[in-house]
């Protein structure tokens, strides 16, 4: 009777093992062919930017205004000098912000009841419109100053970049280990001590890779500029008046029935996605120069 009872556990155990093998080898090729589809899908958006794009990707573009319709000249230059200021100035707003916000949910405010309803908006804000981010801009700031505006533009972007670096900050301190702050501890640091000069190195390249993400995020948003930057043929002026944008200036030209205004779109796409690679391996240098720097 024994001899049965085992035969028919170690059966069971048998059966239970191979459906678990089964399993676990249809969710690895579902995670493979995932992969491949979104490798496949990215390179193929990259190579038909690409191609279409590089005719008109050249120092001429880059230095020189937009033309006017149907004019043979004319580049993007104050298109590309327009996002790195809108950008820059929604990232200098949204990221002081977003890490002392990231800093109070993991370290100070954890499970309280403030937290926990701070946490709610944050999510919240993630699934908002970029155009309602756009409308709230326009209302407080361009209808109060009586003009479109860079300033207006790097607002709605902060709106949109903030809770991105919220949760990818937060999640960076969640990740330093425990043992770290203990050991801090131990040697007498304060609370405040631990959290600026040791957690917060340990988490500082999650840090900075949602940090690229938030630039990825406002370089590429459209309908909020519409409604607070505008746009402009001319150089930059001042935070106070309308500004070009690459997003602004590919979404203008692309719809035009000129040849040349349509080709210049697709420069301005092949330039919006040459930033985004600079901003990105930019980091990573900076990452890789700290580390050498502590190793030594």
């Amino acid at each position: 009777m024994a001899t049965q009872v085992a035969a028919q556990a170690n059966l069971f155990r048998r059966k239970a093992r191979s459906k678990r093998v089964v399993l676990d080898w249809v969710m690895t090729g579902l995670t493979f062919a995932s992969s491949i589809f979104a490798i496949v899908v990215l390179a193929s958006i990259l190579y038909y930017v690409f191609v279409n794009g590089i005719e008109r990707f050249n120092w001429q573009t880059l230095t020189q205004l937009p033309p006017p319709p149907g004019d043979q000249v004319g580049g993007f230059g104050n298109a590309v000098l327009g996002t790195v200021i809108v950008v820059s100035i929604a990232i200098s707003i949204s990221f002081p912000i977003g890490l002392f916000a990231a800093i109070y949910l993991s370290e100070f405010g954890q499970n309280s009841s403030t937290a926990s309803a701070l946490r709610f908006v944050i999510k919240v804000l993630t699934g908002v419109p970029s155009i309602i981010a756009g409308v709230f801009a326009y209302g407080v700031l361009v209808l109060s100053t009586k003009t479109f505006s860079a300033l207006a533009g790097g607002v709605a972007l902060s709106v949109l970049t903030l809770p991105i670096i919220i949760l990818s900050c937060e999640e960076a301190l969640r990740l330093v280990p425990a043992d770290t702050r203990a050991a801090a501890y131990a040697l007498g640091a304060s609370r405040v001590q631990t959290v600026f000069r040791v957690v917060l190195p340990a988490a500082l390249p999650v840090i900075l890779t949602g940090v690229t993400l938030a630039i990825a995020r406002a370089a590429g948003e459209t309908a909020p500029l519409i409604f607070t930057a505008l746009f402009s043929f001319l150089w930059p002026d001042g935070l106070l008046k309308p500004i070009a944008s690459l997003a602004v200036l590919i979404y203008n030209f692309a719809i035009v029935p000129f040849e040349n205004q349509q080709k210049i779109a697709w420069g301005g796409a092949l330039a919006l996605v040459i930033l985004a690679l600079i901003t990105t391996v930019s980091f990573r240098l900076l990452l890789s120069r700290r580390q050498e720097t502590i190793t030594i």
